[in-house]
């Protein structure tokens, strides 16, 4: 049952694979009572369907953390040992990033406290206050 809330969006996502990994990882966020990471918001799940594959969440403010769907819960994503792969990946990060990449790095780690290993890393999905 999604609820009224004011101030709440809702992601309907089309594969559901990324469904349920977004609204597993918003829920063991909801059950840990965690609603930011290393200083960075993230919504708060208020309701999600599994047959519509939607998630109702709280609508955040800088800085914050969002998008969840491409994450990985409890052991990193298989091609992390990979140099060939992570080389390239963490080159553009840093770019993309500039001089905020130690401070995107922090969050990832503090989020793998947590069993949270984020791959979609972008700006956009972490956003910093101006």
């Amino acid at each position: 049952m999604l609820s009224t809330h004011h101030g709440t969006a809702l992601k309907a996502l089309i594969r559901p694979e990324f469904y349920t990994q977004e609204r597993d990882v918003y829920l063991r966020l909801h059950q840990l009572g965690i609603e930011s990471v290393a200083g960075f918001n993230v919504p708060r799940l208020f309701a999600f369907h599994d047959e519509l594959l939607v998630i109702e969440m709280q609508i955040v403010t800088p800085p914050y953390v969002v998008d969840f769907a491409s994450a990985y819960l409890d052991s990193p994503p298989p091609y992390v040992n990979d140099p060939e792969i992570m080389g390239p990946w963490e080159d553009a990060k840093r770019e993309q990033f500039e001089k905020r990449w130690p401070t995107v790095k922090r969050v990832m780690s503090a989020f793998q406290l947590h069993g949270i290993y984020l791959s979609d890393i972008k700006p956009g999905n972490i956003e910093f206050a101006t």
